[in-house]
């Protein structure tokens, strides 16, 4: 007697940009699209499902700050907490220590339908991916983000995420910044966009030149970083040379957190 069987049902990803820029929020689907998913159109894809939220207006055009993060989690829950039964995954894509990931996090617990839900940020998941990319035990990562703020702003979110004190970024070489906002990234020429990431970029390589060792992996600090991977990777060979540039793992904070929100969902833990 013949059998069938059922296809199990995609995973179902929210990525939310909790900026209004609907571009920046465009140029995330060719990224995941061409890296991750095994069709040119994520709704067609046999595992995975992804769909897209930007902030409504009036909201943050950019997130340019802590303060920021936290005016656009106001402006954005409302409109996302009716989403949440309809996904198994929620990706909060700001790079950031983002309120919204601590607030969907219990969002999601509340409901109480016998289906888990996961959520992270790209900031969150670009660390986690970061760590399990380093080479022994002299080795560092750090990362490459847009305005001054950020530089102690994400420093202090490593601390805490890693939790532990201060003793917990030994292996965090720590930021730098282009002195660029999240637009800026895509309304200015390329070739100055370009200068500025390869620039920010040498600058942190210099730092794992330190005592806290090389630097083998670079964070890219923003959303709107995605597909910057290629000028990233530039400046590691200048600095370093073809040899030691191709070793250096260049993370993008938006594929790292799909790709563990799938393994979690996929897993079930």
């Amino acid at each position: 007697m013949a059998t069938t069987t059922t296809s199990p049902r995609p995973a179902r990803i929210l990525i939310i940009n909790p900026n209004t820029s609907g571009s920046m929020t465009r140029s995330l689907e060719p990224l995941l699209n061409n890296t991750l998913l095994t069709s040119s159109s994520p709704t067609t894809n046999p595992t995975t499902q992804i769909t897209y939220f930007t902030s409504p207006s009036p909201g943050i055009p950019s997130i340019n700050s802590p303060a920021d993060a936290t005016a656009s989690t106001s402006i954005c829950l409302p409109h996302i907490l009716p989403l949440l039964n309809d996904h198994d995954a929620i990706l909060v894509a700001c790079y950031s220590q983002h309120p919204l990931v601590s607030e969907l996090q219990a969002a999601c617990a509340a409901i109480e339908n016998g289906r888990r839900r996961y959520v992270t940020g790209i900031f969150e998941a670009s660390v986690l991916s970061s760590l399990a990319l380093l080479q022994g035990t002299d080795s560092s990562f750090g990362i490459v983000s847009t305005g001054k703020i950020w530089e102690e702003a994400l420093s202090e979110g490593v601390v805490t995420f890693l939790g532990g004190g201060s003793s917990s970024s030994n292996r965090f070489a720590g930021v730098e910044t282009t002195g660029l906002n999240a637009t800026d990234l895509h309304d200015l020429p390329a070739e100055q966009v370009n200068e500025k990431m390869k620039e920010a970029t040498k600058r942190l390589l210099r730092r794992g030149k330190s005592p806290l060792g090389p630097v083998n992996a670079i964070c890219l600090g923003c959303a709107g970083m995605a597909g910057l991977d290629e000028v990233v990777r530039q400046a590691c060979v200048e600095e370093l040379g073809l040899e030691l540039g191709a070793r250096v793992h260049i993370v993008d904070g938006v594929k790292a957190g799909v790709g563990i929100l799938m393994g979690l969902v996929n897993a079930g833990f």
